[in-house]
């Protein structure tokens, strides 16, 4: 099997890194990154230096590391780990390496990433998938994996036999992964985003931590809503969260350290480009397709648009 993982960061570089570790040069598959620029130059040369919270730096060497499309060659599994901002222009870079047995697994943030690779991928099968892992890069060719579960929940989102999809589940945990093939797998994204999404937008809003955004009451207060109103979009389209999903989203911020912050929030003190459209853009216009009121994302994204 030919794999590809386009997007060496913090996600890709950690499950990238785990296929890679396990399988490149032993034969049986190839391990393929899609990276860029000093990045890509530094894998290239010295391979993937990944960092476990354990203290150990495991180098990293895939089949091939490439930013071309020609060299990637005709794959058979596929996971994204782009930004949500780079999707469509990654996908137009493999659309000639596809074809119609193709799986494609996004592990993006965002509740419409299938959606959107549909579009982009029009001839392969597109599954939906969520990850639970705190990595990042920490220089050209360095990521460091500091914590969470790195449990990944996958599956189809439309009515497929998940059974068809058991070899990837095999292949995954034949790496070390930590990966659950499941038939609710719009459940699962769902889950994650009414926690991760609100988080992001006040730890981003406001410049504070976890801990200090859920001591403060205005702000947790605030958190409350955003999920709140998340969870009415969910329930329009035919989501069925849990009904306690709010308080145990709260429960799950409060289980972070205190200093924890969101990737986000990271992106805007950095001055970079931030995954604002899939967490408080995409609410505000779904509420607005359903005719919901989501008055309090519509608040938290004008303040962070002013932030730019």
């Amino acid at each position: 099997m030919r794999i590809a993982v386009v997007g060496i960061g913090g996600v890709g570089g950690y499950y990238g890194g785990k296929l890679a570790l396990a399988y490149a040069g032993k034969g049986e598959h190839e391990v393929v990154f899609v990276a860029r620029r000093e990045h890509l130059q530094t894998i290239r040369e010295k391979g993937l230096c990944l960092m476990t919270p354990e203290g150990e730096r495991l180098t990293i060497v895939p089949t091939l590391a490439t930013d071309r499309s020609e060299e990637v060659g005709t794959l058979d599994f596929v996971l994204f780990c782009t930004k949500s901002y780079g999707l469509e222009e990654a996908a137009r870079m493999i659309a000639g390496n596809v074809h119609s047995g193709t799986v494609v697994l996004p592990l993006l943030n965002g509740v419409n990433i299938s959606e959107r690779l549909r579009k982009a991928l029009p001839g392969c099968m597109v599954l939906n998938g969520c990850v639970y892992i705190g990595s990042s890069v920490e220089g050209p060719g360095v990521v460091h994996h500091k914590g969470g579960s790195g449990r990944l929940f996958f599956g189809p989102d439309r009515n497929e036999d998940v059974e068809k999809f058991r070899y990837l589940e095999d292949l995954l945990r034949g790496a070390g992964i930590k990966a659950d093939l499941v038939e609710d797998i719009a459940v699962q994204v769902w889950t994650k985003y009414i926690f991760v999404g609100p988080f992001a937008g006040i730890t981003s809003l406001r410049g504070k931590t976890f801990g200090a955004v859920l001591e403060d009451d205005e702000d947790r207060r605030m958190l409350q809503g955003l999920m709140a109103e998340i969870g009415t979009i969910a329930k329009a389209k035919g989501i069925h969260l849990p009904a306690d999903i709010v308080e145990e989203s709260l429960r799950k911020g409060a289980s972070f350290p205190y200093a924890t912050k969101t990737s986000m929030q990271l992106d805007y003190e950095k001055g970079r480009t931030t995954e604002t459209d899939i967490f408080m853009e995409y609410i505000v216009n779904a509420g607005k397709e359903l005719g919901i009121a989501t008055p309090i994302h519509e608040d938290v994204y004008r303040g962070l648009m002013k932030k730019r």
